[in-house]
C-alpha cells in the first residue's frame, strides 16, 4: 500500500468502511457508483492506478480499496482479479499492473470463460485474449488442443502446456468459482456494523 494510506490508517484507525459503491467488471475496469445510482467506468488512469496499488484482501476474503482510513469494499463482477496477456504476449498482467510470478493451474468454466490461479489468487482471463491463449495450449507433442478443451468442458482434466510449462487444465462452474477460491463476490457489513 502506498505510504500515505498506511499513514492515514494509524492517524484515523475507526473510519467505517463503505459498501455497494465500488466494483470490479470482468474486464478489470474499477467501477464507482453515481448519484444516479448507476455505475460509471474510472476513466482517470492515476485514480484507477492508485485503486490497484491499494487492493487487498481481509481474513475473510473480502476484497477492498484502502482509500486512506477507509475501507472500500469492492463488488466482483466475477473473481477478484482479471488478467491478460502482456505485449509480449508471453506474461500475464494483473488487472492492476502487478505481474504474477508463477501459473499454477486454469480451470475452464461453464461459459467458455478462462481462469487462471497464480500465486496472486484466481482471475479471469480477459476475454479479448481468450483466442490467443487457447492458441498457445498444446499437448506435450506441441498438437492443438481444441478436443481436450472440450473433453475438459465435459469435465475432463488434462495436463497441457503454455509457454513451454506443463498446466494443469480442470473444469469449473462459474457459480462454483467463490466458495472454491475462498472470495465473497458481493461484501456487506457484518452483523451489527453500520452501512456507509
Amino acid at each position: 500500500m502506498d505510504p500515505i494510506v498506511l499513514r492515514s490508517m494509524l492517524k484515523w484507525p475507526d473510519v467505517r468502511a463503505v459498501y455497494g459503491w465500488l466494483r470490479l467488471d470482468r474486464r478489470g475496469g474499477w467501477l464507482i457508483k453515481t448519484v444516479a445510482d448507476r455505475f460509471e467506468r474510472i476513466a482517470n488512469p492515476a485514480l484507477a492506478d492508485f485503486i490497484g496499488r491499494n487492493y487487498a484482501a481481509d481474513a475473510e476474503g473480502r476484497w477492498y480499496f484502502q482509500n486512506g482510513p477507509q475501507r472500500v469494499f469492492v463488488a466482483l463482477d466475477y473473481t477478484p482479479w482479471v488478467y491478460r496477456l502482456d505485449d509480449a504476449g508471453e506474461a500475464f498482467l494483473a488487472h492492476t499492473g502487478a505481474a504474477p510470478r508463477a501459473l499454477e493451474a486454469a480451470f475452464l468454466d461453464d461459459a467458455g470463460a478462462l481462469l487462471l490461479k497464480t500465486e496472486m489468487g484466481i482471475g479471469v482471463l480477459l476475454d479479448r485474449d481468450l483466442p490467443a491463449v487457447l492458441e498457445r495450449l498444446t499437448d506435450d507433442r506441441g498438437r492443438a488442443v481444441e478436443r481436450r478443451l472440450e473433453e475438459i468442458a465435459q469435465g475432463a482434466e488434462a495436463q497441457l502446456m503454455l509457454h513451454g510449462k506443463t498446466l494443469a487444465v480442470a473444469f469449473i462452474r462459474a457459480a462454483d468459482v467463490p466458495r472454491r477460491f475462498g472470495f465473497v463476490a458481493r461484501p456487506a457489513p457484518r452483523a451489527g456494523e453500520p452501512e456507509c
